[in-house]
Order: structure tokens, then C-alpha cells, then sequence
């Protein structure tokens, strides 16, 4: 009887666990007013005869209105790619395919509501998922990394919902060659 009475709970909490870690299907959501934040990035230049400092730092000279990078938003506690952010992410990754060498760093970002711990979590996840898609329409792994700041590092330090919105984010970080 205890040996069953084992395999029940253990099998509950496989259960509980499997639940946990599946996510929903994807919802679309209409957007009101969040504001997209954009960073400028120039064209990564083949530099030769140069240290690889002084070539970071031509490329970086180079970061001019040439390319629009643009970061994309998430809705309360979620890390799916909304239908909004699958066009902005559709533009980042034809930017980065002509770019071929620029490399990126994904940053997960979540508003202050839930713990600490949660929030890196969900920061990561967020990051990921927009990893995921970007590589999914041709972009090397090997140029992007990913990082979770969860509510550290806010864009927006209101305490509302308009300040919120603007915090669950995933910000591209384009780091050069």
C-alpha cells in the first residue's frame, strides 16, 4: 500500500510539474499607445590592419540613423511573442541577415509586480522566446546572446500601468562584430 501510495504522489508531481512548464497556445492582443523604444545602429565595416579595439570602435563611430533596432513588448505576465512585436522582430532580423557579422545581446526585462526571483525568470524566458524567433527567420545562434534583468534596469519608474507596459520588454543590445 505505501509503494502505491508513493507512486501516486509521484506522479502528481510529475503532473503538477508538466503544468507548470507548458505554456498556453498564443493569444493575439490588441495594443493601445505602448511606446516602441529604438536604438540606431550603423553597418558593421570590414576593417583591416586595425586591432580589434580600434575596429569595435570604428564600428561603434559607424552607429549612425542608418539601422533601426527596435525592442518589443509583452503583455502582464506573459513571454509570448504578441502580434505586434512579430513584425518588429521580422524587421530586427533582416537588419541583422544584412548586417551578417553584428552581433546582439537579447535583454529579458519585466515590470516590478511579482518576487525577484520570479521576475528573472520571466525576464529570461522573454528573452528566449525572442531569440527563438529570430533564429527560426535565419539568424545565426551564434550572434545573439540573451540576459535577464527581470524589474532591475526599468525603462519607466512610474508605478502604473502605462509605466508597466513600457517595462515588459525584450531590448536588443547590438554589441558589433
Amino acid at each position: 500500500m505505501r509503494k502505491n501510495l508513493t507512486l501516486i504522489v509521484f506522479l502528481v508531481i510529475i503532473a503538477f510539474g508538466m503544468t507548470i512548464f507548458t505554456g498556453c497556445a498564443e493569444k493575439s492582443t490588441v495594443v493601445k499607445g505602448e511606446a516602441v523604444q529604438e536604438q540606431k545602429v550603423g553597418a558593421a565595416q570590414e576593417v583591416t590592419g586595425q586591432s580589434d579595439q580600434e575596429q569595435s570602435a570604428k564600428v561603434e563611430a559607424a552607429a549612425t540613423a542608418e539601422v533601426n533596432i527596435r525592442d518589443i513588448n509583452f503583455d502582464f505576465d506573459q513571454s509570448n511573442i504578441r502580434e505586434d512585436a512579430r513584425e518588429i522582430l521580422k524587421a530586427n532580423a533582416d537588419i541583422l541577415l544584412k548586417k551578417g557579422a553584428a552581433k546582439i545581446t537579447i535583454e529579458g526585462y519585466c515590470d516590478e509586480r511579482g518576487t525577484a526571483e520570479y521576475n528573472m525568470a520571466l525576464g529570461e524566458r522573454r528573452a528566449q522566446e525572442a531569440k527563438k524567433y529570430i533564429i527560426n527567420l535565419g539568424v545565426k545562434a551564434s550572434q545573439i546572446k540573451t540576459i535577464s534583468y527581470g524589474e532591475e534596469r526599468p525603462l519607466d519608474s512610474g508605478h502604473d500601468e502605462d509605466a508597466w507596459a513600457k517595462n515588459r520588454r525584450a531590448h536588443f543590445v547590438v554589441n558589433g562584430k
